[in-house]
């Protein structure tokens, strides 16, 4: 072997140290980002100042049960413990001038998707209809101290949607739910719909975000579809597509609903209970070629305004 050759197969294995040694330091940063741990319960604010599921949930009677009154199907869906009667067929005006209007379900024992998505939320976050829960109208996040991101200032940030220091029963400052808050057609990006589920079309600019991100709010869950079904056809948005009433602070990754191609298996932050990797405490972290978890979530129905429908695909996103 000559002097030349012998410092050419150095020079290799060097780079090939080199390399190794990269992808030893870069993978704790990468596990970390995967197997986010909570600092609290991660019920969090649902346990309900110390009842626990039993705020919800009454093993016995329904709402009957809990102390408070109750229509003759109370407790029929989900042992439902909070009194949702004076919810029953009631309008409810959502969104831009009130343009997505909700008639609610005569009760909860009709079947509808709308009862678990909308009207079961309603009956602890209206305030207005329905005032008598246990809330403080006060953010647990921010109680607490979990929030930390200073732009949010120090006003509390209501919890109740028809009591939050407006005008009384204003929904038209909350994001649109129920029947006629269908989601867009997005089949020209590669998300298409079809028998009644969501499918992502390889190659195409929505496959790239679900690379980058994800699409937790839209793919076909373990349980259910996280989204309701119109007598149209149409997939609309319930409150449980954006919420998971049950894990505050994590969001834990499938093999149907990967995060950035995770495979499933993995743990990432998220805050006020949203259905997907979604954290608010990135002030100061972030860079211009980066994107907050906060931002995609909201990208993978809003995907115009995504980066990928733009032809700016490498854009990573931040998660904690």
């Amino acid at each position: 072997m000559t002097v030349l050759q012998h410092t050419l197969e150095v020079f290799k294995t060097m780079k090939k140290v080199a390399l190794i040694a990269l992808l030893v330091l870069a993978v704790p940063g990468l596990m970390f980002a995967q197997t986010w741990s909570s600092t609290v319960d991660v019920l969090g604010a649902h346990q309900n100042q110390g009842r626990g599921c039993a705020g919800c949930h009454a093993p016995h009677s329904g709402s009957l049960g809990s102390g408070h009154a109750g229509a003759a199907d109370a407790g029929s869906y989900a042992l439902w413990g909070q009194d949702a009667s004076p919810l029953y067929g009631a309008n409810v005006a959502f969104g831009d001038g009130g343009r997505y209007v909700e008639k609610l379900p005569s009760g909860i024992s009709t079947g509808s998707q709308e009862v678990g998505g909308i009207l079961l939320c309603l009956s602890c976050h209206d305030g207005n209809l329905t005032p008598n829960n246990m809330m403080q109208n006060y953010s647990y996040e921010q109680q607490i101290g979990l929030l930390t991101n200073t732009t949010y200032g120090s006003g509390h940030i209501p919890t109740l949607l028809g009591n939050d220091g407006t005008s009384a029963g204003n929904y038209t400052n909350d994001h649109p739910v129920g029947l006629n808050a269908t989601i867009s057609d997005m089949s020209s990006y590669g998300l298409v719909f079809a028998s009644n589920k969501y499918s992502v079309t390889p190659g195409t600019p929505y496959a790239q975000f679900v690379a980058n991100y994800g699409w937790p709010a839209l793919a076909p869950g373990k349980w259910s579809n996280p989204y309701g079904i119109n007598p149209s056809g149409k997939p609309y948005v319930l409150c449980t597509t954006c919420h998971n009433q049950h894990v505050m602070t994590v969001y834990a990754s499938s093999a149907a609903s990967p995060i950035k191609g995770d495979g499933g298996g993995y743990f990432y932050a998220t805050y006020f209970f949203i259905n997907g990797p979604y954290n608010p405490n990135l002030q100061g972290k972030l860079n211009a070629g980066q994107a907050a978890s906060t931002t995609q979530f909201c990208r993978q129905c809003h995907f115009g305004e995504a980066n990928e429908a733009n032809n700016t695909n490498n854009i990573p996103t931040v998660f904690q």
